[in-house]
């Protein structure tokens, strides 16, 4: 009987503990539900769409049909050619002929004239001209139809899924044997890259130079003080970030603020080029990301003991002495976290320097950008994300390592 009892008890408790678990998934199923939303469906349709590329097979599949059987050598058949003229007419007819240039136009460039001059030719044609003579009216149309590399450039840009998209980002492309090599023209995909983490790591450096400093005062000022400076701390947030943008383009223009009070002081005769460049964006981001650089250090300075600095200062040591050997060690992880955050946030900053920063104060994502909203060209502007949010996570992973593997040592 007792154990009969004992039985239905065990049942009833794992009855009641699934139900608890139930209601506990359904408490977070709307923050797992915004997470896939919002975050792993687009993350995953970008990684994805920087491998799929369909818009060319979609405007000549019957020609890419046939280039597939074609070895590469010399020109295609007449029949793939004629196919070609074929596909051009109905493309001009539908007004589409600009999409299959600007896609060709990549990987060949010239090829975007020649395209639609083409297409504009063979609007005309007729159907038993086609069937007759396509290849001819084609070579006719323009003698870039009879040059090999045209027809490997539209093989290349025809292929389903690829990834030329990150050759490009990567500065390298595939020459006529299928071999990948070092792009001959427009490598400007790395150096951006290297400029976006130097200008990162720099305003990441300047907001521990002038963050630290500021958070350990705060730390140490009386309560009220200390709550009244940190409302001027976070007084940034409740200003939108574009007006605190545009207010750098008053301060740093020709004849903003700085060039005037440097000229009425006579330390310049002529005012400075500091708008849209490197420095510009570099002060304004700086300017932005402090905040998200003193408010983990302050969390984790405020809750240190200051009988620990007392307890050195009384067995000899130096102030300065006693703060590198005791103070500083304790406030790493705030400092780390402070670090990680503002260098990640700046990598990935578009309006600041889109703003002020001109052409030499570019980062990556204004590229991205660019290649999203102007060229059209959303592969590209995936595989520049993908290979950034790459470069994101391999930081994170690193942070993470160090930090753990001190917690470690510590503990």
């Amino acid at each position: 009987m007792n154990g009969s009892l004992n039985s239905s008890e065990i049942a009833q408790e794992r009855k009641a503990l699934a139900r608890r678990r139930r209601a506990s998934l359904l408490l977070v199923a709307p923050l797992i539900a915004f997470i896939f939303f919002a975050f792993v469906a687009p993350i995953s349709t970008m990684l994805y769409r920087s491998v799929y590329n369909p818009a060319v097979v979609e405007l000549i599949p019957e020609t890419l049909e046939l280039l597939s059987r074609w070895d590469g050598e010399g020109l295609p058949a007449d029949e793939t050619r004629a196919s070609m003229a074929r596909e051009l007419r109905t493309l001009a007819q539908e007004r589409r002929a600009g999409v299959l240039a600007a896609a060709v136009n990549r990987a060949h460039p010239g090829a975007s004239s020649l395209i639609n001059s083409t297409a504009r030719k063979m609007r005309s044609a007729s159907d038993e001209a086609l069937a007759n003579g396509g290849a001819e009216l084609l070579d006719k149309a323009d003698a870039r139809w009879t040059q090999p590399p045209l027809w490997h450039a539209i093989v290349e840009v025809g292929a389903v899924h690829t990834i030329n998209h990150y050759l490009t980002a990567l500065d390298l492309e595939r020459n006529t044997s299928g071999e990948i090599q070092k792009r001959e023209s427009a490598r400007i995909y790395l150096q951006l890259y290297g400029r976006t983490l130097g200008m990162a790591l720099v305003i990441t450096v300047l907001c521990i130079v002038l963050g630290y400093p500021l958070a350990w005062y705060l730390s140490q000022a009386p309560t009220r003080k200390a709550n009244l400076l940190m409302i001027l701390v976070l007084l940034p947030f409740w200003t939108s970030l574009l007006v605190r943008t545009t207010a750098w383009i008053a301060l740093l223009q020709t004849n903003g603020v700085v060039n005037s009070v440097l000229q009425a002081l006579h330390i310049i005769d002529a005012p400075l080029e500091l708008l849209y460049t490197q420095t510009a964006t570099i002060i304004a981001m700086t300017h932005i990301l402090l905040p998200f650089m003193i408010l983990p250090l302050y969390s984790v300075m405020r809750g240190l003991d200051p009988s620990y600095m007392r307890a050195a200062l009384s067995m000899g040591s130096r102030p300065l002495g006693a703060f590198v050997r005791v103070a500083l060690p304790l406030t790493l992880p705030g400092l780390s976290a402070g670090a990680l955050l503002v260098f990640i946030i700046s990598v990935g900053f578009y309006i600041t320097p889109a703003l002020v920063g001109g052409t030499e104060g570019q980062m990556i994502s204004n590229l991205i950008a660019f290649h999203m909203q102007q060229s059209n060209n959303w592969g590209l502007a995936a595989a520049l994300g993908s290979l950034l949010l790459v470069v994101i996570l391999a930081l994170y992973w690193t942070y993470d390592r160090l930090v753990g593997a001190r917690n470690i040592r510590l503990g």
